[in-house]
């Protein structure tokens, strides 16, 4: 269990002067033991405080963000009083919290929601932490954490270990309950990759009476705006023990899609085809996005910084595992130019696509960001992060009739943007290039090609799509997907759309092998959870193959 010590002689140890000293070097005294100051009783903190969970996330060789909030009444406005409040945390080697290497206070400020980010440093690299917080006298449930491997000399050549990770998006609360999150907690991975709709930002609606949506300020808008609609929301879907309990088993590095602010939206241009009060200008949609971006910080366990009011929050970045992969994390929604022909259900001829010479999912900036880290990577895998599905997905509807059609909110939207990025990574020779992505609600298994005109073409890396962890199928069905496929898409290796579930990754220096996991049934809370099929990379090979 992750709750050890969370007794009496929890909070003793928490507030004590008997804390395990840390280990010193070469023989000399050990360094002092980490201390806090002893509890103290704060007004309006009681039982409840942290309804939230607690958290980690973005792992370095030598550290982790560590993340709660103070939110007694989560989808209230949070229920804490309007005053900053001292947490005190701790970070040990041992989860009954004998052996405590690092220890503190932070501030939770009212003005963030109470949310509590500590970038805790000088850790070992590559092994287990627990660490936890305390309110006045109320002590956090015990999360693990995990830090990164340090590179070894030699670079890719001398990668050692493995490397265990569950990709995951898109968990919609009412569309059902999330067996896939416990399936995580149980695996007790390295690492979880998020790569989007961490929320869903749609009114209440659901088949479940205890999955509907809080009620935003301005409901009939089927959207949230303001900071306190976003705060509401994210409680909702962080007390979920489900969620709750991934969150503990391991540290997360997340990157946002659309639904975190609104559907479909591209840079400063909201959702295509809204009319009348929903549609917002630039100038609105702004203050719109800066309400859910800072909620998005307050909620998540990453090193960012964030400017309160602004619009903007850089959130791609680049986490290094050792000599054996890097994972380059990254945001295409924030810089996108707007979907081409503004279709409200983002589905249009395939032509726009192809013709969206100046369009662009990233920005010039990330675009040069990304191709200058993988020139320099010195990593056996080198992982590109990003949200939606990058191979091509060209179908008729009905198939094998009409027009050649595609979803323009995906990179087929931006098909010039996703020849740079494949030629890119071509030519850079980076070893054993993979992209992970979500957003679909499907799992897929893809070749990719610089140009999928031309299949005759090698492939430049293998793409995994993780399915959802709960939001609706909404490709017709697998048949017609399936039909399409065989006409205009032969670079699909592995195609499902009826199973919600997540994939799950182990790397070694010889390969990757990904399991796709699908739920049962997700009108449960509890279901069982198996592997559909399992797909392997070889070190030097750019296609995946069934095991």
């Amino acid at each position: 269990m992750l709750f050890g010590g969370l007794g009496l002689g929890g909070a003793a140890v928490l507030g004590g002067i008997g804390l395990a000293a840390c280990g010193g070097s070469g023989g000399g005294a050990p360094s002092p033991a980490p201390t806090l100051r002893a509890p103290t009783p704060v007004p309006g903190v009681t039982d409840g405080v942290f309804g939230l969970g607690v958290a980690s996330g973005d792992p370095l060789p030598d550290g982790v963000i560590l993340w709660t909030r103070l939110a007694p009444k989560p989808t209230q406005g949070g229920g804490m009083p309007p005053r900053d409040v001292p947490v005190d945390w701790q970070i040990a080697t041992d989860q009954q919290f004998r052996s405590v290497v690092r220890a503190g206070t932070q501030t939770a400020q009212a003005a963030f929601a109470h949310s509590v980010h500590v970038d805790v440093r000088g850790l070992e690299p590559g092994r287990d932490y627990y660490y936890r917080f305390r309110a006045g006298t109320v002590l956090s449930p015990v999360g693990r954490t995990r830090t990164a491997a340090a590179p070894a000399d030699g670079g890719a050549d001398a990668a050692t270990g493995s490397l265990s990770f569950a990709l995951v998006s898109c968990q919609d609360f009412q569309n059902g309950y999330w067996p896939a999150f416990d399936a995580i907690a149980a695996d007790r991975p390295d690492l979880v990759v998020h790569v989007g709709d961490y929320i869903y930002e749609y009114d209440p609606d659901s088949h479940f009476p205890d999955r509907r949506h809080t009620t935003p300020q301005t409901p009939g808008l089927d959207q949230l705006q303001t900071l306190a609609d976003y705060r509401n929301r994210y409680g909702q879907y962080k007390a979920d023990p489900a969620l709750q309990a991934a969150h503990l088993a391991a540290p997360w590095v997340v990157t946002w899609d659309d639904h975190e602010v609104e559907n479909n939206y591209a840079g400063l241009v909201d959702e295509p085809g809204d009319t009348g009060p929903e549609h917002q200008d630039p100038a609105r949609f702004a203050r719109q996005r800066a309400a859910a971006y800072q909620a998005y910080y307050e909620h998540m366990p990453i090193r960012v910084q964030l400017d309160p009011g602004s619009p903007d929050l850089r959130i791609y970045r680049r986490l290094t595992f050792g000599s054996l992969a890097t994972f380059n994390v990254m945001d295409t929604r924030q810089y996108r130019t707007p979907t081409p022909g503004n279709i409200a259900s983002a589905i249009g001829p395939a032509e726009l696509g192809r013709t969206n010479t100046n369009g662009t999912m990233a920005g010039a900036e990330q675009e040069r960001w990304l191709r200058a880290g993988l020139d320099a990577s010195r990593t056996r895998w080198n992982l590109i992060a990003q949200q939606t599905m990058m191979a091509q997905l060209d179908g008729q509807l009905p198939a094998g009739y009409g027009e050649i059609l595609t979803n323009l909110d995906q990179n087929d939207g931006y098909r010039p943007y996703r020849r740079r990025v494949l030629a890119g990574v071509r030519d850079s020779r980076v070893r054993n290039p993979l992209v992970l992505s979500g957003d679909l609600h499907c799992a897929w298994v893809n070749d990719l090609r610089v140009d999928f005109d031309q299949p005759e073409t090698p492939a430049v890396a293998a793409e995994f799509v993780c399915t959802s962890i709960s939001s609706a199928f909404f490709l017709v069905n697998d048949e017609f997907v399936r039909a399409n496929n065989a006409r205009y898409n032969p670079h699909v290796r592995y195609f499902r759309g009826d199973r919600r579930g997540y994939t799950r990754f182990r790397l070694t220096p010889t390969e990757c092998r990904a399991d796709q996991r699908i739920v049962a049934d997700i009108s449960q809370r509890r279901s069982p959870v198996t592997t559909d099929a399992t797909w392997v990379v070889e070190d030097g090979e750019h296609t995946a193959h069934e095991a």
